[in-house]
């Protein structure tokens, strides 16, 4: 069912990820940004400068969530996820939820739960689904070039990882759970899209094997700084680190499906290059991602039998796209946008987006329990049922 008025739209937490939400702005076609919130007063200031002096801000997301609006980008710490999503949804309010959806699967129940009951939409943030190079290589299984998936493996080297997640709360599992929730949370929604099946079953292993030894830690009063600088290197020279460390710099995890698929997924954080790899192997071949940025990367397939080739059978380029994250962020925004006025359904997955939180929570528990294996709880069924009917 289409709007029949501008669609108005607020953002708590403006700062950082908030800048997604601007992207929603285009009075042109209806849509406003009229609202920000946000703890830093500056931030706030920033964004009366770009929407206009008339725009509301504040500190706090309840004075926010009194307006009139139809929509809220939630792109806050992932420790508030929960709070802010719950109050957003009771406040009658649709929501852009950041990825992960929160940092337990019980906070991802309850946030499912109150959109149910409260009859609004629910949108995640899991942009990855909206890169090419992701969708060229769903395009591909899709049309059987590798035949019926069997297993999917990931390799993430996050050369940026102390910068962006060892310096401020990021690096505090009270806040986060894991990084293997985190930072992973992608990369198994991925896996679990182009594999087209849910993890059932979870082992991890891994450890804090590098940054627990710099000492030289910033105060608990002081916001880290998480800037990229190619000068932070090696990674012991690392200086103004969290003054909680607590969460992994490396972990792996192994991940049976529900549908007999066996994933698996390795990350580290002090590796001097970024790269994120994805390889898919089915019943009559294999792909494999290089790169991710468009206009830089490319898929290539092997689906015939022969010597091994570096290049592939087939190899499909990714043409330049303009925005950011490759062009993920200004799609998965407009895709949202749509969703909103009824106009088309979705490639994020509310259901999709709790099983990877669950998947990387249990994945942390069995590493720091000695890899146990996990069992991850099945979604309630009418939650199953109430969700299906607007993803693709």
């Amino acid at each position: 069912m289409s709007t029949s008025h501008d669609l108005r739209i607020g953002v708590i937490g403006a700062g950082g990820r908030g800048g997604l939400a601007s992207l929603a702005h285009q009075p042109e076609n209806g849509v406003r940004l009229v609202a920000g919130c946000d703890i830093m007063d500056d931030t706030l200031a920033k964004f009366r400068t770009k929407f206009g002096p008339d725009c509301f801000t504040t500190t706090d997301y309840r004075k926010l969530l009194e307006l009139e609006l139809d929509a809220v980008f939630i792109t806050s710490p992932d420790f508030l996820h929960e709070e802010h999503a719950i109050a957003a949804l009771e406040a009658g309010k649709s929501v852009y939820l950041e990825k992960p959806m929160a940092i337990t699967i019980e906070g991802c129940d309850r946030i499912l739960q109150t959109a149910m009951r409260c009859g609004k939409k629910l949108y995640l943030g899991h942009n990855m689904r909206h890169m090419t190079i992701i969708q060229k290589m769903k395009e591909l299984i899709a049309k059987g070039a590798i035949g019926e998936v069997k297993a999917g493996w990931c390799r993430h080297f996050v050369a940026y990882g102390c910068d962006a997640y060892f310096k401020d709360w990021h690096a505090d599992r009270s806040k986060t759970t894991s990084l293997l929730l985190q930072k992973a949370a992608h990369d198994i929604d991925v896996l679990h899209w182009l594999c087209k099946g849910y993890t059932t079953r979870v082992v991890g292993m891994g450890g804090l094997t590098l940054y627990d030894r710099i000492q030289d830690r910033h105060s608990p009063a002081e916001r880290g700084d998480a800037s990229w600088s190619e000068d932070n290197w090696p990674p012991l020279s690392q200086k103004g680190l969290n003054p909680v460390i607590d969460v992994e710099d490396l972990s792996m995890m192994l991940m049976n499906l529900d549908n007999g698929v066996m994933a698996s997924y390795q990350q580290c954080h002090y590796t001097p290059d970024a790269w994120r790899n994805f390889t898919i192997i089915g019943t009559e071949g294999r792909l494999e991602n290089f790169g991710d940025i468009p206009g830089s990367s490319v898929v290539r397939l092997w689906n015939r039998r022969a010597r091994y080739n570096p290049y592939g059978d087939e190899q499909h380029f990714i043409p330049q796209s303009t925005g950011s994250h490759g062009g993920a962020d200004p799609r998965i925004v407009a895709e949202f946008i749509a969703y909103l006025q009824g106009e088309t359904r979705i490639k994020t997955s509310p259901i999709a987006a709790r099983y990877s939180v669950a998947a990387g929570c249990l994945a942390a528990h069995s590493l720091r329990n000695g890899s146990i294996p996990m069992d991850v709880p099945p979604l309630p069924a009418d939650l199953l049922r109430h969700f299906s009917a607007d993803s693709e």
